[in-house]
């Protein structure tokens, strides 16, 4: 992830080191909007964009329509950048943004949180679970996080299939985003088992990524309060892209990535090992058809 960086930091012909251009990141106007609703609607203009992009690598797409609103004012100060509440009857699903301090949410992260939190990330995989016929009600809410967070982080990834991180800024907040969840691998690790301080953890997410002070400090605070949690979303993710890369290695030409999305999504939230064996049937299915 630190190569792709330091290979866009290159390719912007930027004068000083790694550290000075996340400085420069987090404190240059041109990267913030000065008021909430410009933001809010930086969000809604990234979704629309998103929207007739995704039949390129989906065959089946929620009911449910979705949202972005902002998150309330009375917790936006000690919540995080974004989340996702899913359709109920009669409403939509919503993508929450945060709009507290819009100097303090770069317009760089707007692509990676769209994919993640709306479409294709929680939003897709949310509503069709809840769609699910033919199965009990708690399957259509049942919600693992390697598997929900798992797939999030993999949507950040199918913003290059999609072509959402063209500006090169867009795709360094894609990989800050990425080299974000790799941190917290360590500092969730260093704070509960090595026995580091908050300043220790904050100061690793200050030196690696371009994310604000603000939003580190209410995501080491997070961490804090809920061990072991974040980790789920690289777990995830990886586990994803493994068999995706097995799909692609051992189907060739028989390999559709509608399909596999399809294949992964199709049974709802479950764990990690059931949908290895699930794709591991549908691959041997496919090469015997």
């Amino acid at each position: 992830i630190r190569s792709e960086m330091e290979q866009i930091i290159k390719d912007l012909e930027w004068e000083g080191d790694f550290k000075s251009f996340l400085n420069y990141l987090r404190t240059s106007p041109r990267f913030y909007y000065d008021n909430g609703e410009d933001l809010l609607n930086a969000y809604l203009i990234m979704a629309k964009k998103i929207d007739p992009l995704l039949p390129k690598i989906f065959k089946v797409f929620p009911r449910a329509p979705y949202g972005v609103i902002p998150i309330p004012e009375e917790s936006a100060p000690f919540t995080t950048t974004a989340y996702y509440n899913g359709p109920a009857k009669g409403r939509p699903g919503y993508f929450y943004a945060n709009l507290y301090k819009p100097e303090s949410r770069p317009k760089y992260e707007i692509p990676v949180l769209t994919v993640h939190e709306a479409v294709p990330g929680h939003h897709f995989q949310i509503s069709l679970a809840q769609e699910l016929e033919n199965v009990p009600t708690f399957r259509k809410y049942l919600s693992f996080t390697a598997f929900v967070e798992g797939w999030g982080l993999y949507s950040e990834e199918l913003g290059e299939f999609m072509g959402i991180y063209d500006d090169p800024y867009d795709k360094f907040g894609q990989l800050t985003y990425d080299m974000w969840r790799a941190i917290r691998l360590v500092v969730d690790t260093g704070m509960h088992y090595k026995g580091w301080s908050r300043d220790d953890a904050i100061n690793l997410f200050i030196e690696n990524t371009a994310k604000s002070k603000l939003d580190i400090e209410n995501e080491v605070d997070r961490y804090i309060a809920w061990p072991g949690q974040a980790l789920a979303y690289k777990i995830g993710q990886l586990k994803i892209l493994e068999l995706r890369q097995k799909a692609e290695r051992e189907l060739g030409d028989k390999y559709d990535i509608k399909d596999f999305h399809h294949e992964i999504l199709k049974r709802g939230s479950v764990p990690l090992d059931i949908l290895e064996g699930y794709i591991n049937d549908w691959i041997s299915e496919t090469l015997d058809s």
